[in-house]
């Protein structure tokens, strides 16, 4: 069975459960499952439960699909996500967004839990994403190409959409929520990097580091899927404070800005 043929009988199942699906996608990354727990009226359907669908076993990721209504517009959630670190090819890792493209979403919010390169930033900023750059040392359209997934060599100029920012920026200025902007750097861990590795990464332009994010935009793009990115910095990457770093710091400062950040995402669900 292909990939396409995986994901459509997996879209086609959700369908079947959901009846008319939302035209707007959100990927939340880790401890930032409490927008889901928002909705209204929510559809919820384990991963385990629909086909073909890859299980994440990491620690703030509820493996969860949620079809629901925020402040009256439907939306899909997205509460979990697989990851390369877990074993996953990146075929598997971008699952979630092949089906919801599928489906018909047309606008993807991707959020991750990210550490700050940046010396500026702060734990418990929010960075939209301008840019990314790929250090996974793979792609996910590597492989047998189905032209029904979208074109072989997809254009990257513009993987996070400049309207999309914009409204970012409107919301956050609306609520009194202050936004930063900068350079994902992806990469696939599980260990977190060293103070070296960080301060290439800001040699070369990197604002905050993850291992997400970066696959799912690609996968996204090549289906004409208009893309959002907003970074949760949890912590300052290694080297920058002179302490270790830890997955319970990421999911405390998570946890600490759960208001503002649920604030944005349903600002910007509701005008996307």
């Amino acid at each position: 069975m292909s990939d396409y043929e995986r994901a459509s009988e997996a879209a086609a199942f959700v369908r079947a459960r959901i009846g008319a699906v939302p035209t707007t996608a959100v990927v939340l990354g880790s401890g930032l499952g409490a927008f889901a727990e928002r909705l209204s009226d929510a559809v919820v359907l384990p991963y385990t439960e629909i086909p073909h669908w890859p299980a994440s076993h990491v620690v703030g990721h509820a493996g969860k699909l949620c079809v629901g209504t925020s402040r009256g517009r439907p939306v899909v959630a997205l509460a979990g996500r697989a990851h390369f670190y877990e074993g996953h090819p990146l075929t598997r890792v971008t699952f979630g967004v092949r089906v919801v493209g599928l489906l018909g979403v047309r606008t993807l919010v991707l959020t991750n839990a990210a550490g700050g390169v940046n010396t500026a930033f702060e734990a418990g900023n929010l960075m939209v994403i301008d840019d990314h750059i790929n250090l996974f040392g793979s792609n996910p359209l590597i492989g047998p190409h189905d032209e029904r997934l979208g074109p072989r060599f997809p254009d990257m100029t513009e993987v996070y959409s400049r309207r999309l920012r914009a409204l970012a920026d409107q919301v956050a200025a609306a609520r009194g929520l202050r936004l930063t902007h900068g350079v994902y750097a992806g990469l696939h861990g599980p260990s977190y990097e060293t103070p070296a590795e960080i301060r290439h990464l800001r040699a070369i332009g990197a604002d905050a580091v993850g291992m997400s994010t970066v696959p799912e935009a690609i996968v996204a793009r090549q289906m004409g899927v208009e893309v959002l990115g907003i970074s949760c910095i949890t912590n300052m990457a290694a080297g920058v404070l002179p302490q270790p770093l830890d997955h319970d710091e990421v999911m405390a400062t998570a946890a600490r800005v759960a208001t503002e950040f649920v604030a944005l995402l349903e600002g910007v669900v509701a005008a996307a």
